[in-house]
């Protein structure tokens, strides 16, 4: 097949689907290579992008998905999606950032960072399916762990965990108060402007 008649294939098997579609289901059907099944689509992307169209490709994971572009749901939501959206408390959205942080977490291990029972907000992001089990682990118990799924990755734009925000690491002052460490790679202009701070007011002092 040529790259034109792929890529009308690839449309019609995301459309048809209407779920996410892994490349191993995609190269089987278009027996093609992985490699150029990854550059149709990155070509496809980019069409959808400066032709203006209502449809995207989302990559998640290792699966794609045919979707409408975010900035048209305003017109899409009176005619078609009448579901309700998640509504996830300040607790529930801490409790899902370190389920996404520390993939295979158990819930004792969520309710030690938390300092709270963990319960609610377990039932609740399962219930919506933003996380998922993700097996028992070899500890006494057997505690089950858990881990996001891709209806998260969709909910916040990301194409897999990779993609999520650096953290700021944490350590204690001599005051044993809890400070945020400098990156590595700071801004050595940044840097300076510490110092000559610091200078300054130890001369005023």
């Amino acid at each position: 097949m040529d790259i034109d008649k792929i890529k009308g294939v690839i449309e019609a098997i995301l459309f048809a689907a209407g779920r996410e579609v892994t490349k191993n289901e995609l190269v089987l059907a278009l027996e093609i290579s992985e490699d150029d099944l990854e550059k149709i689509i990155s070509s496809m992307q980019e069409e959808y992008k400066t032709e203006n169209r209502g449809i995207e490709i989302i990559k998640l994971n290792d699966s794609y998905q045919l979707c409408t572009k975010k900035d048209l749901y305003q017109y899409i939501y009176p005619v078609l999606d009448k579901r309700s959206k998640p509504n996830l408390s300040g607790a529930a959205l801490e409790t899902l950032a370190i389920i996404a942080y520390n993939p295979r977490i158990t819930r004792a291990e969520i309710e030690d960072i938390r300092g709270v029972s963990a319960d609610a907000c377990v039932y609740k992001l399962l219930e919506y399916g933003l996380i998922e089990e993700a097996g028992k682990l070899d500890l006494p118990g057997k505690p089950m762990s858990y881990k996001t799924t891709n209806e998260f990755l969709k909910m916040f734009g990301y194409s897999s965990l990779d993609d999520l925000p650096e953290l700021p690491r944490y350590k204690l002052d001599e005051n044993k108060q809890i400070v945020i460490d400098e990156l590595e790679g700071a801004n050595p202009e940044r840097e300076e402007e510490k110092i000559d701070k610091n200078e300054n007011e130890e001369n005023n002092n």
